[in-house]
């Protein structure tokens, strides 16, 4: 359906067949100068143009409205119509513009981003909570999770997808390049969790995994001496110094993305050993109770590589120097 408006610069625009579009007026002046407005009906999920009809024979306290209702898809038409009319350049005034919905829009495809979301989860619910729902009542009540993952927030490695951690399975904590800062610094969410799945929940295994191509480790690769004191990406990222300066003491003749590589991998074990520096991790590792584990997830070639510390093996070292791994495999 074509709708013709008066603005000078649009000529028309058109509202779907579907569209379910209502006149508050049943009269539309036609040759009447036309002005109209966008706004979002929360109610109804849809989008309002508010159109006022003034008669230039009549005074101008005495307007017409007319209204038309159009879906979600259609919005985006309907900025731009408003930019039009406006006469304001699109490019200078859409983000401002977006930011008026309550939704958010997938621009290339004219959708609610929350839509396949939602399928997700009452995906989940049908397939998952509602088949396991004893389980998920246990869960309610309490956790009891063996593993604590500190994985990297990269959003290409997410644990749960790649590993398949089911809800319970495993108390994670995800940084800027997976790192574990020393007993002796100060308090990070990294520590806490350390803390509270280690003491409270008795996890029996830490898990940390690193990730090919982490931008994280490419920014302390890339940093000159000591960090920028306004920038938070440096000042977490020196938390991985020693692995940087042992990757440069064997492969600085490598091409830089190597260089990374390397580092990726040192910096897991450089955290494990951190770890052992926890004195109440390091008493339950001695007892037996607890085991620490690292991960290298490769996302270009699809491989993951996992070892174990040696406690007994690592005993023996100076300490600064490394750990002893042991039950290496790659999947």
């Amino acid at each position: 359906m074509l709708f013709r408006c008066l603005v000078p610069c649009c000529s028309r625009f058109e509202i779907p067949n579907s569209t379910n579009f209502f006149l508050s007026t049943t009269s539309f002046m036609a040759a009447s100068p036309t002005h109209f407005s966008i706004s979002h009906d929360h109610s109804s999920s849809t989008s309002l143009i508010h159109l006022q009809n003034q008669s230039i024979f009549s005074s101008k306290d005495s307007l017409k409205k007319t209204h038309l209702r159009f879906p979600t898809s259609s919005r985006r038409k309907s900025v731009n119509l408003q930019l039009m009319a406006s006469g304001k350049t699109p490019g200078l005034t859409q983000e401002a513009n977006d930011r008026t919905y309550d939704v958010t829009i997938d621009r290339e495809n004219n959708t609610d981003v929350f839509d396949d979301m939602k399928h997700r989860f009452l995906a989940f619910k049908k397939h998952k909570y509602m088949d396991n729902l004893e389980h998920f009542k246990n869960l309610a009540d309490a956790q009891a999770p063996k593993f604590l993952v500190i994985a990297c927030a990269d959003s290409r490695v997410c644990p749960s997808a790649v590993l398949g951690f089911q809800p319970g399975e495993a108390f994670t904590v995800r940084n800027i390049a997976n790192l574990v800062p020393s007993y002796e610094s100060g308090p990070t969410e990294t520590k806490a969790a350390l803390e509270f799945s280690v003491n409270f929940l008795n996890v029996e295994n830490i898990l940390v995994i690193g990730h090919s191509r982490c931008g994280g480790i490419q920014a302390l690769m890339s940093m000159k001496g000591e960090p920028d004191s306004s920038s938070f990406i440096q000042n977490w990222v020196i938390t991985g110094k020693k692995a940087k300066e042992s990757t440069k003491a064997v492969a600085s003749s490598l091409h830089f993305d190597h260089q990374c590589q390397h580092c990726e991998k040192a910096s897991i074990n450089h955290s494990l050993e951190k770890l052992l520096g926890y004195p109440w991790i390091e008493e339950k590792v001695r007892k037996g109770s607890l085991s620490l584990h690292g991960g290298y997830y490769d996302f270009v070639n699809c491989t993951f590589e996992k070892w174990t510390v040696d406690y007994e093996g690592s005993r023996g070292k100076k300490e600064g120097s490394g750990i002893a791994v042991k039950n290496r495999s790659v999947w």
